[in-house]
């Protein structure tokens, strides 16, 4: 049985490795706006293509997702979303990452399959799709 100095010692290590960090807000920080504006920017750079419905859908879900995340981003850090108590916030993030991702896999299949190999298609769709695998 331990004594009781290595029991403090112990109990001093458990409490300061505590979620201090994660104590005031349940939101970490996130890389989704910064690839959807990466994306967005990769789509753009796309001069010419003949069959642009994948195009033109992925741009959509792109920059949908950049404003709304980051309308999200600003409200959180800034504390705005305290004096709206009726909305329910994790729910309302849950509900854009969800749909994000959604739209997102959606859209890179639809490019995936219509691209013309272009290099700015292959980066926007390769950059969502690692987007998926870690987000």
């Amino acid at each position: 049985m331990r004594s009781g100095e290595e029991l403090d010692g112990f109990e001093g290590e458990a409490s300061s490795t505590s979620m201090i960090s994660g104590a005031s807000s349940p939101y970490q920080p996130t890389t989704e706006p910064i690839l959807a504006l990466i994306a967005f920017i990769c789509i753009e750079t796309i001069m010419e293509c003949s069959p642009c419905e994948g195009l033109y859908f992925f741009e959509f879900v792109s920059c949908s997702a950049f404003v709304v995340t980051g309308v999200l981003l600003i409200l959180f850090s800034l504390n705005l979303h305290m004096r709206i108590p009726q909305i329910n916030w994790n729910l309302t993030d849950l509900v854009n990452t969800g749909l994000s991702t959604f739209f997102f896999f959606i859209a890179s299949i639809v490019l995936a399959a219509l691209n013309h190999k272009a290099g700015a298609e292959i980066a926007a769709v390769v950059g969502e799709l690692k987007w998926l695998k870690h987000g």
